[in-house]
């Protein structure tokens, strides 16, 4: 499975099997996590066969279901944080995508206290992404028109529509999708967030799209 292809057939799954994660996948992601935490300077760290943080009520108001395994999004405390959390999560998101994996990004429905002990003086837990094999492969969401989340005087470039087609596909929280895209001078693009709840996490993840879908070497961020 190519990143494409995974961006297209991934949804948020809450309900999951009581199959292991097997070591081969552990060790390809666990891979994947050092080389996130690296770039972004982040402590993103992956818990397996761990039920507490999906054990107690707050879950189950979720309807999350035999959640075992997470990733917990942890890194120091600073303006740009969120964001980051949710470029470099959606980039492990899709990574476990194409090894067979589902996912679901939670900000709220889950226990803090067993993944806040991960947490060190001056960094912050945002939030986590339940993982593991899906009872189902989740059901795609609704996406707002285009042209809502965008603005291009003049000719759109073909490499700015490839970054909107997969911006659409990315999760946002309850599905808002506020955000926009703006090409300004000389290839540059402005992203930038509506509000909304988790907004800065959610401007991350379409970031991330977006730059996947463009081509990185088409443009520079704003």
């Amino acid at each position: 499975m190519d990143i494409f292809t995974a961006m297209r057939d991934r949804h948020s799954v809450r309900s999951y099997d009581d199959r292991p994660i097997p070591d081969d996948l552990r060790k390809t992601l666990q891979a994947e996590i050092d080389a996130c935490n690296a770039a972004g300077d982040l402590r993103i760290q992956l818990m397996t066969d761990e039920p507490e943080a999906f054990g107690g009520m707050m879950a189950h108001y979720g309807k999350f279901s035999d959640v075992r395994n997470y990733l917990v999004m942890i890194g120091p405390k600073n303006a740009d944080l969120d964001e980051k959390a949710g470029y470099y999560g959606e980039r492990l998101v899709l990574k476990a995508q194409m090894l067979g994996l589902n996912t679901c990004w939670v900000a709220l429905t889950f226990s803090r206290s067993r993944p806040k002990k991960l947490v060190v003086p001056g960094d912050k837990l945002v939030c986590v992404i339940a993982l593991g094999y899906g009872v189902t492969q989740g059901v795609p969401h609704k996406s707002k028109p285009m042209e809502r989340l965008y603005k291009v005087d003049g000719v759109m470039p073909d490499w700015f529509r490839r970054g909107m087609d997969t911006a659409l596909l990315a999760p946002t929280a309850v599905n808002q999708q506020k955000f926009r895209f703006s090409l300004a001078d000389k290839g540059a693009v402005v992203a930038e967030s509506t509000g909304g709840a988790y907004s800065m996490i959610d401007l991350g993840i379409v970031k991330y799209h977006f730059e996947v879908g463009a081509g990185k070497d088409m443009f520079h961020w704003a």
